[in-house]
């Protein structure tokens, strides 16, 4: 992998991470459209640590208040309830992730890289968060987010094993159907996000560790500093303009690409 692949792939992965748009769709079909070969699993563990970076760094306050008070909960120490009840929704919304991922790994990964597959769950799931979106009554505070709200919006985040739905996309949609407004169902998305790209990013680093191949140790970094830095910046002008611009520009970006795809690959 030369640095200039690096650094495209990087950027691919930081965008995509955060947006309602399937970043592994894309780490799949960029390569395929500019004839590249694959990134390798080496690289794939870089990216998703520098998108782990920006995310655990973007709400360190958030995560830390979280940590917090969710073991105090646990040890019955004075804690923020608020967050204590924030930190069970996200370990309930993570448990149904961890099972289908070892339940489904091997034909994920062998089965459900079609390119035309990939075109169905970015169009489907893409109207699926417009229909989401469009719903009138909204509420915004951390509290709405039940433990039974959580659990559903766990559920949807397995169907994100599938590239093309994208892991934020369905996340936010649940979301949505649920009655969170924009910012809210994003947060709580992103939130959840850590312990799922952190439990992915320790898998494939376990693979890594077992493969002789030599590691690009410059390839790497700049894959890990570029997909931090633009991730970062993602979740940031996400978060403030979500509000203002819905999701209606997501949904047809993933319509016209799912007709790139069909058009490419048929």
């Amino acid at each position: 992998m030369d640095l200039l692949q690096a650094l495209i792939l990087a950027l691919v992965q930081g965008v995509t991470e955060f947006l309602p748009i399937s970043s592994s769709a894309h780490l799949i079909l960029v390569p395929r459209f500019l004839g590249w070969p694959d990134q390798g699993l080496a690289f794939d563990v870089a990216v998703h640590f520098g998108t782990l970076t920006a995310v655990v760094g973007y709400f360190r306050r958030d995560v830390m208040t979280i940590l917090s008070s969710w073991t105090g909960s646990l040890v019955g120490r004075p804690h923020d309830r608020t967050a204590a009840h924030m930190g069970w929704a996200i370990v309930l919304a993570t448990i149904p992730l961890v099972f289908a991922g070892l339940l489904f790994e091997d034909l994920i990964e062998t089965r459900f890289r079609s390119p035309l597959l990939i075109a169905a769950t970015t169009a489907v799931f893409g109207l699926l968060l417009w229909v989401a979106d469009r719903r009138p009554d909204r509420v915004n505070a951390v509290e709405s987010i039940s433990l039974p709200f959580a659990v559903l919006i766990g559920l949807a985040q397995t169907l994100a094993l599938v590239p093309g739905t994208s892991r934020s996309g369905v996340t936010m949609t649940a979301g949505l159907a649920l009655g969170l407004d924009r910012e809210t169902a994003a947060r709580f998305a992103f939130l959840i996000a850590i312990p799922a790209i952190t439990g992915a990013a320790i898998l494939k680093f376990w693979d890594l560790v077992r493969q002789p191949d030599p590691v690009p140790w410059l390839a790497l970094a700049v894959g890990l500093l570029v997909a931090a830095a633009s991730a970062w910046l993602c979740i940031k002008l996400f978060l403030q303009t979500i509000q203002r611009i819905g999701m209606l520009p997501f949904v047809l970006y993933r319509l016209v690409l799912a007709a790139v795809i069909v058009l490419a690959f048929r």
